[in-house]
């Protein structure tokens, strides 16, 4: 059964800073692209980051997207052997506050991120940035 259990989210000060992590089981990590998807208030779920299956600790080959919103702030990565993905979250906006999720995606590349080709959600993980 594939699931996916976020944890990391929290209430932080704008500027401050997370890592949000995602333990993923029930299917082969290793051979999946993941991704980062958040959902504010309101508003449809979108697309943050992902990164190609072939992008460890160790190697990459580069395929790595990220929003334009948190180009530059957020960094995706993920530890095939512990089946874990990462996304650690630097000088955070109120406007990043929203439940955060991972899913196993068609692909990833510098260019775009493909749909959640599992159809499974976790339960999210929740960051609010506000002083």
């Amino acid at each position: 059964q594939v699931d996916f259990r976020e944890s990391g989210g929290d209430l932080v000060q704008p500027g401050g800073s997370l890592r949000l992590s995602c333990a993923a089981s029930g299917f082969a990590f290793e051979h999946y692209a993941m991704g980062w998807f958040r959902q504010a208030p309101g508003k449809e779920r979108q697309v943050v980051s992902c990164i190609s299956h072939r992008t460890s600790t160790t190697s990459t080959d580069g395929n790595i997207y990220y929003a334009d919103s948190v180009k530059g702030r957020f960094t995706i990565s993920r530890d095939n052997t512990k089946n874990t993905l990462f996304l650690q979250m630097d000088s955070l906006e109120p406007e990043d506050t929203a439940t955060y999720y991972c899913a196993a995606v068609a692909y990833a590349n510098r260019y775009s991120c493909g749909e959640n080709n599992l159809l499974v959600w976790g339960q999210g993980t929740l960051v609010t940035v506000s002083s």
